[in-house]
């Protein structure tokens, strides 16, 4: 058989078959006087094999594996790994089509910061039009950053404080005076009187258990100092002096 011959019988193209000659899957055939290759009958069987091995989504570092001479007990194993793989495969796109759903039935769960989590989407959803707010927009930025990177259960914890903070009588309202004053700051020096006003206004919306207790707020750190940087100067500073009040127990 010519090259083409092959491919044609196998279903797959002649490029298919001088890669595979490439990597050293299927053996090169002796060549005529003509120098044509000469495929026999053995190289159909080895190249279907190949197509049927790489169609169940096998590698085709693992097809060479399963070539080689103890083919017998390694096709076994390379299969059972398949099989196992495809399962844990099948259970994440059941768990990703799960998430989806629910943020699809969840209303607000596609915000404008989304997708979020149903909790947060009902917390965005409790507070009042915050749309002419610049430091409410950051804020649900920063609070849906939060809820990405934090651990499970310190999402959980961290959430159920919140939540609790913006349904207590009262809650809400504070959040919005405290919203107020920092977007007063826009253009305020760090030095304002007005700072230390916005951050006790920012203390007394914050949950009493927001951080455990002995918790200590290293300043310096990255992300604290890429926080600050995306606040106007007073603002940052109102935010610090916030971190210090409630790491040092200076709540009234």
């Amino acid at each position: 058989m010519r090259i083409g011959e092959l491919a044609t019988a196998v279903g797959v193209t002649t490029r298919t078959v001088r890669h595979y000659h490439h990597l050293g899957l299927l053996a090169e055939p002796e060549r005529r006087a003509n120098g044509y290759r000469d495929y026999t009958l053995r190289h159909a069987v080895v190249l279907a094999r190949i197509r049927r091995l790489t169609e169940l989504g096998l590698g085709l570092a693992e097809v060479r594996d399963v070539l080689a001479d103890d083919a017998g007990k390694d096709l076994v194993e390379v299969l059972t790994e398949l099989d196992e793989d495809l399962a844990r495969q099948e259970a994440a796109v059941r768990e990703r089509r799960a998430r989806l759903r629910a943020l699809l039935e969840t209303e607000g769960g596609l915000t404008d910061v989304g997708p979020v989590s149903p909790e947060l989407a009902a917390l965005f959803r409790e507070m009042p039009d915050v749309s002419g707010s610049p430091m409410a927009a950051k804020d649900r930025e920063v609070l849906a950053l939060i809820e990405t990177t934090a651990a499970p259960e310190e999402r959980e914890r961290f959430m159920g404080a919140f939540s609790g903070a913006m349904g207590a009588p009262g809650g809400m309202e504070q959040a919005l005076a405290a919203y107020a004053l920092l977007d007063a700051l826009a253009d305020a020096a760090p030095d304002d009187p007005r700072v230390d006003e916005a951050a006790h206004a920012l203390v007394a919306c914050l949950p009493a258990d927001l951080l455990p207790e002995g918790t200590v707020v290293d300043q310096d750190d990255s992300f604290l100092r890429a926080l600050y940087a995306d606040f106007a100067p007073a603002q940052a500073e109102a935010i610090r002096r916030t971190l210090r009040i409630v790491t040092e127990g200076g709540r009234s």
